[in-house]
């Protein structure tokens, strides 16, 4: 007999005590059923109401971050919050009030974290995610997950501790900045987001279990050995001379506070000035400081660093305190940048930055590589993003003469004017300086030639490629997919010496990368050459009569 509410057949089994799953949609409801005998996940043996219809959508449940952050977010507030405590500490003369008010302050920041807490939530909705914040007025921001260039997660040491993570999600519509920042989850949590964002189209059933344990691949894992080129890279040359000038400007903001006036202050300068054998030895151990302080700092950012290939993602992973991964859309990168200073290519070491589309921080968010020996680099950027095969050409003999006008100039007038002045008093002063000048003008000599012989620019069919500078000389390798136009540039002097610069347009990187100082002949022939159907409307056919 054929129970009336099932007319089509035997009525399905009952209900099994299982929970539903993470979306907290029952199994028939997912597939438009009716609610099975017995109920539709409600006490046992209590008989179903009418069938509707197919159920309406799930309930959307927001993710909020780990409540551990909690302990993060007031220690964090702390610098912000210790001149004005000191203050208070100081106006109240140590008192039970002045505590009191202390405390306030500290519990107040303890509160304003944990109402930043509870206000917010994200979730992903479709093909999108929402972020959300509701403290006084409530925000939402959406981003598509098709916009987003990429994901950076990060676990500082007070996240390392509780097991946290930060993650960042670049969608290169923000300039330098982030779009949006999870601060505060587990790496699983970070984990699971980053394979979702990072997924521009449903996979089929057959590949979900491939999905759930994505390809990884390890392009280059940089030896620790290598750290030791870090001094070589002038940026971190200068950390001893920063973190001086930072204990100065301390002192300068918390005198007050400290008791150090300004005729405190004016007396312990002159008592330097008196002293000056005092500031050439901080200036020597400074200088001593540089190699240990910078290769310290390097290694510190760039300990472990390694090169992934993941499910069509670069991945980049680096640092000891603060370890980092960047993920960078493979589909996106348009090429490369090869970049090395003057002792570094003494040393045959070289640094890498991808150049991708829509990268906002491209400086540190797309380094590939850090100083590593030339032969490598090369190696690693033709496996992953493709070999470059174009012979460099070279740029007129007008140009090396540009390059050593402009080293030499500026220094040969200087010292003229130092002779001058040595003619005019005789003062040491001007002798100083002349010697000085006539050293930096012979030192410009080598400088030109140098900046000359890294001039080039080069086409393989495939890549364009450029390269100029030479106390900071870069290499440039882009996709001709990547070239969106092309720009002549000619100041005066150029139309004197009858070259120009030509500039590739490019949708990625820096927006166009320069050959320098090329003939008029070059610069007419080589857009011709890489993108030579942009010129054909221009041209006419052969067999046909010119158009007047």
């Amino acid at each position: 007999m054929t129970d009336p509410r099932h007319p089509q057949g035997d009525p399905p089994p009952p209900l099994q005590n299982e929970p539903y799953p993470q979306d907290g949609v029952p199994p028939w409801a997912a597939q438009g059923t009716p609610p099975p005998a017995g109920g539709d996940g409600g006490e046992s043996g209590q008989a179903p109401g009418p069938w509707s219809g197919p159920p309406g959508p799930p309930v959307r449940v927001p993710l909020r971050l780990s409540p551990k952050v909690l302990l993060i977010d007031p220690v964090r507030m702390l610098p912000s919050l210790l001149l004005p405590l000191v203050g208070v500490l100081f106006v109240g003369g140590f008192s039970a009030h002045s505590y009191g008010w202390a405390a306030m302050g500290v519990g107040g920041t303890v509160v304003f974290a944990i109402i930043r807490w509870a206000t917010f939530s994200y979730e992903i909705v479709g093909d999108r995610l929402e972020t959300k914040r509701s403290l006084i007025s409530r925000s939402v921001r959406t981003i598509p997950l098709e916009r987003i260039r990429g994901v950076d997660v990060s676990t500082p040491p007070l996240h390392r501790l509780l097991g946290l993570t930060v993650l960042k999600i670049d969608t290169g519509a923000s300039g330098g900045d982030e779009e949006a920042e999870l601060d505060g989850i587990t790496p699983e949590e970070a984990d699971r987001l980053k394979s979702v964002l990072l997924r521009r189209a449903p996979r089929p059933e057959a590949q979900v279990s491939e999905a759930a344990a994505p390809h990884e691949r390890v392009i280059i894992g940089v030896p620790r050995r290598w750290l030791l080129y870090g001094p070589l890279s002038g940026a971190y040359l200068l950390t001893p001379f920063a973190l001086a000038g930072g204990a100065v400007g301390l002192v300068f903001q918390w005198g007050d506070d400290l008791g150090l006036d300004q005729d405190t202050a004016w007396s312990v300068g002159e008592w330097v000035w008196d002293h000056p054998y005092l500031l050439v030895a901080v200036a020597v151990l400074l200088v001593l400081a540089m190699p240990f302080v910078g290769g310290l700092m390097y290694a510190v950012f760039n300990w472990d660093f390694k090169l992934k290939h993941r499910d069509g993602y670069l991945v980049a992973e680096r640092g000891l305190i603060n370890r980092r991964s960047v993920s960078l859309e493979s589909a996106r990168v348009r090429g490369y940048e090869i970049v090395d200073g003057l002792a570094e290519r003494w040393a045959g070491v070289v640094r890498a930055w991808a150049i991708v589309t829509g990268l906002g921080d491209s400086e540190t968010r797309g380094q590939l590589l850090p100083d590593v020996p030339r032969s490598v680099a090369y190696q690693v950027t033709a496996e992953a993003i493709g070999p470059s095969q174009a012979e460099l050409r070279r740029h007129p003999p007008v140009a090396r003469n540009r390059r050593l006008f402009r080293a030499v100039f500026s220094w040969a007038a200087l010292a003229v004017a130092g002779a001058v002045g040595v003619w005019a008093t005789g003062m040491i002063l001007w002798w100083i300086l002349l010697v000085l000048a006539l050293l930096l003008a012979g030192a410009g000599i080598p400088l030109g030639l140098d900046r000359y012989r890294s001039l080039g620019h080069g086409y393989d069919g495939a890549r364009v490629a450029v390269r100029s500078g030479s106390l900071r000389r870069s290499h440039a390798v882009i996709e001709r997919r990547a070239v969106v136009g092309w720009r002549l540039r000619q100041t005066w002097f150029q139309r004197r010496a009858g070259v120009l610069t030509l500039i590739a347009g490019v949708g990625a990187g820096k927006g166009g990368y320069s050959a320098i100082d090329v003939s008029v002949a070059q610069g007419a022939a080589f857009p011709a050459e890489v993108t030579p159907e942009w010129l054909a409307p221009f041209l006419d056919s052969p067999g046909t009569p010119p158009t007047a």
